[in-house]
């Protein structure tokens, strides 16, 4: 069988590809070895935002608990929210896959290897399927990855897809990572009654994050009594006495029921056969693109497997490239503007655009304004009123926006225009701001007379 075009991968990237090429009159068939929707969906975003937002109500009572107002105690039951999961999962591949039928997509179960430039062959339930293409689209997404000595093994010791399996909570849990997924899962763990303990190797939590965010983090975990070793490099990880046990460079010893290994994603390129196309791997398994997002002349890499940025809206938005290039309805590079960045949980944060770090490296004098979530009247009847918003000036205009503190992320869209257009004061100013709202915050921070900023 031959197809103008080819997606390799289902998640988010793959099946925004598939539709748009769809859309567009090619005929597409899109390749997929495991579950509709990829690690976003199945094993990534969509259950940890689960598990947070229904776990939400825990947070809100101890943060009114705190002034006073009121008392109670809520149980989570862990096994009926894990089949609560598996029922919404299960129902969300069922509407991607029907979404598929319906745009004409044909759906290839297997394991897909790349034979040439030309061809495929897919391993599926019936036997291998040769399968050609005009232009193959690579989606296959990433995995936990672990340092050496740190390799999760299944039982005590787990990576974050098997800690979304967990039916019964950790009375405590070793988190070596303070980036997204660790502090994610931290914060549901820690809401389940788990006492979290962070190991981080560089010298503050979300190290990629505005120095002031990261600080605000640090605190408000603190001040949850969870126990962070920032700038500490992991010597060895493992099982041991039916705990997990930890030793750090420095001589250290920690220890815990469980230990969940956050360290990062790698890329799933090797062993599909990339390199008959003519596709090469770069540092850490990422494929090579060059500005059109081809690693081949036939064949395109997103998402993850690119490493540009290792988002699923990411991905989704570089698929439904990729589809319009292949179509002849794009013929600039791919730019993909402003990216929104978010981390969900208590605090949330957001960042679009430049950071003054950033700037300053560049020799550059950005100005900033800043609103504290103190003055906001929403943040304040959450009794979540810790945290701020600033934004970024260059030249007049708005160069980027971060946040951290209560329901942040919500802004991320407003937030992700404002530094598209590069807004001025005078055009936050010319807009009505509904009050009172969050997104005041967003206002008061552009409204704010900007100061030189400092590294």
């Amino acid at each position: 069988m031959r197809f103008d075009l080819v997606v390799l991968g289902g998640g988010p990237g793959g099946v925004d590809c598939a539709l748009e090429a769809a859309a567009l009159g090619l005929s597409t068939a899109l390749v997929e070895r495991a579950e509709l929707g990829g690690t976003c969906l199945n094993r990534g975003c969509i259950p940890t935002k689960l598990f947070l937002g229904a776990t939400d109500c825990v947070h809100a009572m101890h943060a009114q608990a705190r002034l006073r107002l009121l008392s109670g105690d809520i149980r989570v039951d862990l096994e009926a929210l894990q089949k609560r999961k598996g029922q919404m999962l299960a129902g969300s591949r069922k509407a991607i896959e029907k979404q598929l039928a319906d745009a004409g997509v044909a759906l290839l179960r297997g394991q897909g290897t790349v034979r040439s430039a030309a061809e495929l062959e897919v391993d599926t339930d019936q036997g291998p399927v040769a399968v050609e293409f005009g232009r193959l689209v690579v989606a296959t997404g990433s995995r936990p990855t672990a340092f050496p000595g740190m390799e999760p093994d299944g039982d005590r010791v787990l990576d974050s897809d098997a800690a979304l399996e967990l039916t019964r909570a950790p009375a405590s849990l070793l988190i070596v990572g303070g980036g997204t997924i660790g502090l994610e899962l931290g914060r549901f763990f820690a809401r389940l009654g788990a006492a979290i303990t962070v190991v981080e190797a560089q010298d503050r939590l979300a190290p990629w994050e505005d120095a002031e965010v990261s600080a605000t983090i640090a605190a408000l975990c603190k001040r949850e009594k969870w126990t962070l070793h920032l700038g500490g490099r992991v010597k060895s990880l493992r099982t041991e006495g039916g705990a997990a046990l930890l030793e750090l460079e420095s001589g250290q010893t920690l220890g815990a029921e469980l230990a969940l290994v956050a360290t990062g994603r790698g890329p799933n390129t090797a062993g599909i056969g990339l390199e008959a196309a003519g596709v090469r791997l770069g540092r850490g398994g990422f494929a090579e693109v060059d500005a059109f997002l081809l690693a081949a002349p036939t064949v395109a890499v997103i998402g993850d497997a690119n490493g540009k940025a290792m988002l699923a809206h990411a991905a989704a938005h570089q698929g439904r490239y990729a589809a319009r290039h292949a179509a002849g309805r794009e013929q600039a590079p791919y730019a993909c503007g402003p990216m929104p960045w978010c981390i969900y949980g208590a605090p949330e944060t957001l960042r679009v655009g430049r950071m003054v770090s950033e700037l300053l490296a560049q020799g550059l004098e950005p100005r900033v304004g800043t609103a504290q979530l103190a003055a906001n009247p929403i943040a304040q009847s959450h009794a979540s009123a810790q945290g701020f918003v600033k934004v970024v000036w260059l030249n007049g205009r708005v160069a980027g926006i971060t946040a951290v503190g209560h329901g942040v992320a919500h802004l991320v869209t407003a937030a992700t225009v404002i530094v598209r257009d590069g807004w001025t004061r005078e055009d936050a100013q010319a807009l009505v701001w509904a009050h009172p709202t969050l997104d005041e915050a967003l206002h008061h921070a552009l409204s704010a007379e900007p100061v030189p900023a400092r590294s």
